[in-house]
């Protein structure tokens, strides 16, 4: 006689159970790739806005530093600034700054692209320009104009990385202006040559401040995320040509 196994199942309540598990372990692998994707959107952008920004402070800092550059002696050298007071440093303000250096003497003259530089911080488009030579236009060179707001600079074809919110920070200058440019005299004393342009020739030391946001919002804050980025620049031609 043939003897019968006695072979049980789930039971229902044990069938549940494991669905219930199951799903459990799947909702908490979904919300860590979740989470994962997120901040790695946020790194994204952080590092892009990290990057553009440092280049231009670099760039900037490098040009800035040439401010008033003279090489003396040569044949046919004459001096670029006959009779300025400025003396390289055309404007200065606390959104704009052109500077003007000779590094090539022998064409007699300051005409050069890249030595007529003009920068300039527009508040309400948040971005800053910069100009290369006496009858070119202001290119981007940090942020974009975006007037449609749809994240995209106003050419189409670019994404707008970065805005420059420095209009956001609280005055800092005695002007009331949001300045991404200040200025100082040799003893440390802040300088206001947009309101007295004859203290020009006084500057030692330009300071540049740049209060940046992310264009893309982080997702796991619902902010964008904002960096301030500054150095101090000494135009060291600018104490020395007569």
């Amino acid at each position: 006689m043939r003897r019968t196994r006695n072979i049980k199942g789930f039971t229902l309540v044990e069938v549940l159970f494991a669905i219930t598990i199951g799903l459990l372990l799947l909702g908490a692998i979904f919300v860590a790739v979740q989470s994962g994707q997120r901040s790695s959107v946020a790194i994204e952008a952080k590092t892009t806005a990290q990057q553009d920004v440092r280049a231009v402070l670099e760039l900037m800092s490098l040009e800035i530093g040439m401010a008033s550059y003279y090489r003396y002696g040569g044949v046919g050298v004459t001096n670029p600034w006959p009779g300025s007071t400025n003396k390289g440093i055309l404007e200065a303000t606390p959104t704009a700054l052109r500077i003007q250096m000779d590094i090539d003497p022998e064409d007699g003259a300051v005409v050069g692209n890249n030595e007529d530089i003009r920068y300039e911080y527009i508040p309400a488009e948040q971005r800053v320009t910069r100009r290369a030579g006496v009858a070119g236009g202001a290119q981007p060179f940090l942020g974009c104009a975006d007037a449609n707001g749809d994240g995209r600079c106003d050419d189409n074809t670019t994404l707008r990385t970065v805005r420059v919110v420095n209009n956001t920070l609280p005055i800092n200058n005695g002007n009331g202006v949001p300045a991404i440019f200040r200025y100082y005299d040799g003893s440390g004393a802040e300088l206001y040559p947009d309101a007295n342009p004859l203290v020009i020739p006084n500057i030692r030391r330009i300071d540049i401040t740049l209060a940046v946001e992310t264009e893309t919002i982080d997702p796991n804050t619902g902010q964008r995320r904002r960096m301030i980025y500054s150095t101090s620049v000494i135009p060291r031609n600018h104490a020395i040509n007569p």
